[in-house]
């Protein structure tokens, strides 16, 4: 019974090292694939819930590639017809190793973005909101989403003695989430 118990835990040992090396090699394989992997155009429809209630507008994504190393197309579409904007931003990588990216929207304004695996995140600040960004790219389609929240509206609790530290909170104001398939 004795060498029953270890034999199961040496299997056992044997799978999770098994397993977390494979994870962690296609992680990297995965994290070499962006943004390459994810080329192409995506559509659908972007839900906005806030204070007005829930909205619905088509949008589209685009992320290309570029005549430049290191540099790509990257354009958000909003609205259809009389309705549409279009904003062509670029997407510069500063180190693809570390996942670190800049999108630049042309105009002076340049946000820092992040991506780990097949996700890309940002955390910025425009007049008073901050805005949180996540894209995360799967095989057919793309998860966009955009969380707001205006910083006047901040909550502080805690803080009243040396083991409790001060939070502040922010109460969400506005979700923006679409699912854009692959065209």
């Amino acid at each position: 019974m004795k060498y029953k118990n270890l034999f199961i835990k040496y299997l056992t040992l044997c799978f999770l090292f098994i397993f977390f090396s494979l994870s962690s090699v296609a992680q990297e394989e995965q994290n070499k694939d962006f943004p390459e992997a994810y080329f192409g155009k995506y559509a659908g429809e972007l839900h906005v819930s806030s204070k007005k209630g829930l909205e619905t507008y088509a949008m589209e994504f685009h992320l290309l590639p570029t005549d430049s190393i290191g540099r790509y197309s990257y354009t958000l579409v909003y609205g259809e017809g009389e309705q549409l904007q279009k904003r062509l931003y670029t997407l510069i990588e500063k180190n693809a190793e570390k996942g670190e990216y800049v999108v630049n929207e042309n105009n002076g304004i340049v946000i820092d973005d992040r991506v780990i695996d097949n996700r890309m995140y940002a955390l910025f600040e425009v007049q008073g909101t901050l805005l949180t960004t996540f894209i995360t790219f799967e095989k057919d389609h793309l998860i966009f989403e955009i969380i707001a929240t205006n910083k006047e509206e901040r909550k502080i609790t805690g803080g009243q003695n040396e083991v409790t530290p001060e939070v502040i909170s922010y109460p969400i104001t506005t979700v923006q989430r679409a699912i854009l398939f692959k065209q």
